[in-house]
């Protein structure tokens, strides 16, 4: 599949708007800017790998299209929900456990970067990763 392989964020876009909007103070937002995010991703049919490592922590997701799980982020949130697949788009759609707001999520690729969209209370942002 188009996702396999390892990715390296490149660039953000309203990333820090985003932190903001959801309650991650100053400090975390400034180093979470520059976290050198790096995505391991692999695909076996409807289950997914994906080994995230970055400066803050190196971990280990492993799901399966359609089926719920919960995910602790990088700051700590935890949120519940599931992945799907929408033409060529990984689509996540995740609830906040602390506040039952709604975290979407859209990974696609688009001219050889995989761009991976976050959708929280009306606040878009955009982290661009490039293969490695």
């Amino acid at each position: 599949m188009a996702f396999d392989g390892t990715w390296k964020v490149d660039r953000n876009e309203n990333y820090e708007k985003f932190m903001e909007k959801m309650g991650i103070n100053v400090v975390k937002r400034k180093l979470a800017a520059h976290d050198n995010l790096k995505l391991v991703i692999t695909q076996e049919g409807n289950k997914f790998t994906v080994k995230e490592s970055s400066n803050f922590r190196s971990i280990e997701i492993i799901f399966e299209l359609g089926v719920t799980f919960n995910y602790s982020l990088a700051d700590g949130t935890e949120v519940t929900g599931s992945w799907s697949l929408e033409g060529n788009k990984l689509v996540g759609k995740f609830k906040r456990l602390d506040n039952g707001n709604e975290l979407n999520t859209v990974r696609e690729i688009i001219g050889g970067e995989m761009v991976q969209t976050y959708t929280y209370e009306g606040v878009e942002a955009k982290r661009i990763f490039k293969k490695e």
